[in-house]
């Protein structure tokens, strides 16, 4: 297939939809305990990526019945040098954890690929501190320092784009985005918002695109809300503005609750799969440019599932 095809584009009326919270489903469905939320631990042995099989083999049959592409992203979230080394991980180690990463992926979309579900493996980035409380921040040249190692990784892995997830501030997409030019790969840059609808550091999410396109030329594919609820996000999207012609993806959490209640939840808060389907359809006339879809923390299949529903129909 032509790598092209499998990348989602905001001038392509294809939907790709994404997973669900491979963390929270991980930890409080099946069960498999996870320090510092590092689901590439789940690489290491034989019950981890057997679970990782099950867990994107249920995605990829709801983009098999509707028709629709798949971002397939890798476990790698945490799998940078700074989590990496709390959990005992050397650079070495991490290098052959994100390559093994893409492997994964390669190997799942051998097996599921079609015409009509064309699959993009994704290395995932995440923050290099608490996505929800940026108390050291990085400029945009320490955050390219920083993330360009698992991005160059991604590249010479064969990964076909890099997806940053949960991201705070505006400074360290930036670097993202530079590290990412630099490696010759495309990426997707994801903020994360609060319930009074700005980045934890307190700028709108329309400020931050703009800031991001003009320090990178406009670089990025496409750009992110993720690890938020429709309720949070919603109104500002309703407001409208030039920023959401940059905005190609959503993946919202199952929860309504804030960032603080959900550190402090000792028990899955897996919201209504029904009520975020019709969420999500009832923001689609304010998102033209949206073209992945998919959830976040405490979300499953069956609220992609709803999600898909609410969106095609």
């Amino acid at each position: 297939m032509n790598s092209d095809r499998r990348l989602p584009r905001l001038d392509r009326e294809r939907i790709f939809i994404g997973d669900g919270g491979v963390e929270t489903t991980m930890i409080f469905d099946v069960g498999i305990e996870l320090p510092l939320f590092a689901s590439f631990l789940l690489l290491g042995d034989r019950v981890g990526t057997d679970a990782l099989r099950t867990y994107y083999r249920s995605y990829l049959a709801l983009a098999h019945r509707y028709g629709v592409g798949f971002t397939l992203d890798t476990p790698t979230w945490r799998a940078s040098r700074d989590w990496g080394q709390q959990l005992g991980y050397s650079p070495h180690d991490l290098a052959e954890v994100n390559r093994a990463a893409v492997r994964f992926g390669e190997q799942i979309r051998a097996a599921e690929e079609t015409d009509q579900t064309p699959i993009a493996v994704c290395g995932t980035i995440g923050p290099r501190g608490d996505a929800y409380d940026p108390v050291a921040a990085m400029s945009p040249q320490v955050a390219e320092q920083y993330h360009a190692t698992q991005i160059q990784t991604f590249a010479e892995a064969g990964a076909d784009m890099v997806s940053a997830y949960t991201l705070a501030y505006a400074e360290e997409a930036i670097g993202i985005v530079r590290a990412a030019t630099a490696s010759g790969i495309p990426v997707s840059i994801s903020f994360t918002i609060e319930t009074d609808g700005l980045l934890p550091s307190g700028q709108s999410v329309g400020d931050a695109i703009g800031q991001v396109d003009a320090a990178t030329g406009g670089a990025p594919a496409y750009f992110m809300i993720n690890c938020a609820h429709p309720t949070h996000f919603g109104p500002v999207v309703k407001q409208g503005g030039a920023w959401l012609a940059r905005l190609g993806g959503v993946r919202a959490n199952a929860s309504a609750k804030s960032h603080a209640e959900l550190d402090q939840a000792t028990e899955l808060d897996s919201g209504d799969p029904d009520a975020l389907g019709a969420e999500y359809r009832a923001l689609k006339p304010y998102l033209g440019s949206t073209r992945v879809l998919g959830g976040c923390c405490g979300t499953n299949a069956l609220h992609v599932a709803r999600i898909c529903e609410g969106w095609l129909s």
